[in-house]
């Protein structure tokens, strides 16, 4: 049965720190992970918030990447491609090493926040042991097995959207008058306003990409059938 770990890491200990020093406002988000060989990841990230100029300055002098690129940007937010280097032993190297899969990490200047897929207890266990072999510290926020799929898996959301449209819903965030504010619902969730503003954006567009557009009524079609 597979395994989800919650992880706080500090930013020397996973990647980009030296970019996100430079600019202690910006947050970034990977969207996912490729793994082209046995001694490359190459992520897709995004970067919100801070001065964006100064950010992608610090990415070129970051030693943890390499080769980084823009691909998008969207809402002053900026997707970038990058690979990262081989001469590093963070956790990102475990998850080629572990066979883990990265389900989302978020993070800042201050810390990481990243959730994990493992195959089973087992692959946990060789997981904390290079970590212990290669001075990765980690503070373990929560495990737990998968006992079945996500609910949210079906819309398309990740367990941290869907964790933060309920939240939101539950507070009152979505009601006319509104009950909490962004900031208030941020500090609530323990993210920027930032960070908030994203994981929103990308929830709203895998929910409307993957419910609202499904079987969608063509022009030539009769809508009152």
């Amino acid at each position: 049965m597979s395994v989800l770990g919650e992880f706080t890491i500090h930013p020397a200990d996973f990647a980009l720190h030296h970019a996100l020093s430079a600019v202690p406002e910006t947050v970034v988000e990977i969207e996912r992970l490729v793994a082209t060989t046995e001694e490359r990841v190459m992520p897709y990230f995004w970067a919100v918030g801070g001065d964006q100029d100064r950010f992608e300055a610090a990415l070129a002098d970051d030693p943890t990447v390499t080769q980084t690129a823009r691909i998008d940007r969207i809402d002053g937010a900026v997707l970038y491609r990058a690979e990262w280097t081989s001469n590093i032993e963070t956790i990102v190297y475990a998850y080629v090493e572990m066979g883990a899969t990265i389900l989302e990490a978020t993070g800042n200047n201050e810390s990481w926040e990243i959730e994990m897929r493992f195959d089973d207890e087992d692959k946990v266990t060789k997981f904390h042991k290079y970590c212990q072999e290669n001075e990765v510290s980690f503070e373990l926020d929560r495990l737990h097995e998968q006992a079945q799929p996500m609910a949210s898996s079906q819309y398309g959301l990740t367990p941290k959207q869907r964790e933060t449209l309920v939240t939101a819903y539950e507070a009152g965030f979505f009601d006319v008058p509104q009950q909490i504010t962004m900031t208030e619902l941020a500090d609530q969730l323990g993210i920027t306003q930032q960070a908030l503003s994203k994981r929103l954006h990308h929830a709203h567009k895998n929910l409307v990409g993957n419910v609202l557009t499904i079987g969608q009524v063509g022009e030539g079609d009769d809508a009152s059938t």
